[in-house]
């Protein structure tokens, strides 16, 4: 059985970048009704499946039957998208960035600012929901983004170490639809450390 990942903060913590309210209703409903629905596809899909990791699960989409796949993505998706998404934030966020995960910005962005740019730009021009993403493939960085609750696992395009949910419920009691206000807000919240744990890891 898949469990809801607790915050490892208050949900006001995250505040003014993302409002206590917000961050109630996203893990406590939207997550948790991710989570339930995944228990119930992966247990009518039956076989091995429910004992595979979140991970594992994203990258084997094509051995979940056909009948539930479609649940499984979505909600498998859901599922593994929150539990980064939460994990790569913190409290006043931080700065601690790896020299490796610095060198490696460097390398395929030319700087931060560069990074911010591209993945900002992929994060706003993601038509209806979605998600922008940091990965790691074959030991470089690339931004990409992916719409609804599909991840980089799926398609094989990389490991995700940094995610940025713009569904409208991630943001739209506070920043309505401005949406790029909300994307310069969160990077004050970013948690750089695990970033670069996800990166080290990844590669």
């Amino acid at each position: 059985m898949h469990t809801l990942p607790d915050l490892p903060y208050d949900f006001s913590a995250l505040e003014p970048s993302i409002d206590a309210r917000t961050m109630e209703i996203h893990h406590g409903k939207h997550h948790n009704a991710y989570v339930t629905k995944l228990n119930e596809a992966l247990d009518a899909a039956g076989g091995d499946l429910g004992s595979l990791d979140i991970t594992a699960l994203c990258k084997r989409l094509d051995s979940v039957p056909e009948a539930q796949r479609g649940a499984v993505r979505n909600n498998g998706g859901g599922h593994f998208n929150h539990s980064l998404f939460w994990s790569v934030m913190s409290h006043g966020g931080n700065t601690e960035l790896s020299a490796d995960l610095k060198a490696a910005i460097d390398s395929a962005f030319g700087g931060m600012d560069s990074l911010r740019e591209k993945f900002g730009t992929a994060a706003a021009t993601r038509f209806g929901s979605g998600w922008g993403w940091l990965v790691v493939k074959d030991g470089k960085l690339a931004v990409t983004s992916t719409p609804n609750q599909d991840n980089p696992l799926m398609d094989g395009s990389g490991t995700p170490i940094l995610g940025l949910d713009v569904w409208e419920h991630a943001y739209y009691l506070h920043y309505q639809n401005r949406r790029p206000d909300y994307i310069k807000a969160w990077w004050d919240v970013v948690n750089w450390k695990e970033v670069s744990r996800r990166f080290s890891e990844a590669r």
